[in-house]
């Protein structure tokens, strides 16, 4: 796994997100080529972000091998970084802005919940069971400070209020 060190929000906290997408097609089939064509370029642009501390991956450098849900259709993005501002930066502007533009034509629409926050103590590692907690606990309760979004945030545990950026806007 590939780590990069970098600056805590301050409190000796980092921001641990989550998201799952079940693609329309096995990663192998022609649909989605262009979605593994940009695996690499996008995880790259994710290593060298500002703000970025850790992702889950596997030897091949992502993490579409990994089961999450029990569901071998459904494949997950597990990351931490050092604010939710340096996380939405990267999510909505950018490079990433760009695939996330194409998500539709690559991915299933899911009604529930896709993507949670939580803040987890520096250095924290979250694994895909500590991250499956906190998406279920997201669709279950809504935003709380176990599980929250990035338009409903809460702060740190014993940290100032966490604000939303207002110009994160999904680009697709």
């Amino acid at each position: 796994m590939t780590e990069q060190i970098a600056a805590t929000t301050g409190d000796g906290h980092e921001l641990a997100q989550v998201n799952v997408a079940r693609p329309v097609a096995p990663l192998t089939a022609p649909e989605l080529a262009g979605f593994v064509a940009a695996l690499e370029p996008v995880n790259a642009l994710a290593d060298a972000a500002p703000g970025f501390v850790w992702r889950l991956q596997t030897e091949d450098g992502d993490a579409t091998a990994i089961r999450v849900y029990d569901d071998p259709a459904l494949i997950v993005n597990l990351s931490t970084w050092t604010s939710l501002g340096a996380l939405t930066d990267f999510v909505f502007r950018g490079g990433h802005a760009e695939v996330m533009r194409r998500r539709r034509q690559w991915f299933v629409p899911m009604r529930e919940a896709v993507t949670a926050l939580w803040w987890v103590p520096a250095g924290h590692r979250p694994s895909v069971a500590e991250a499956e907690r906190r998406l279920t606990a997201l669709r279950a309760d809504g935003p709380t400070p176990f599980a929250f979004t990035a338009r409903t945030p809460f702060p740190p545990p014993g940290g100032s209020p966490v604000v939303a950026d207002e110009s994160a806007v999904c680009p697709a």
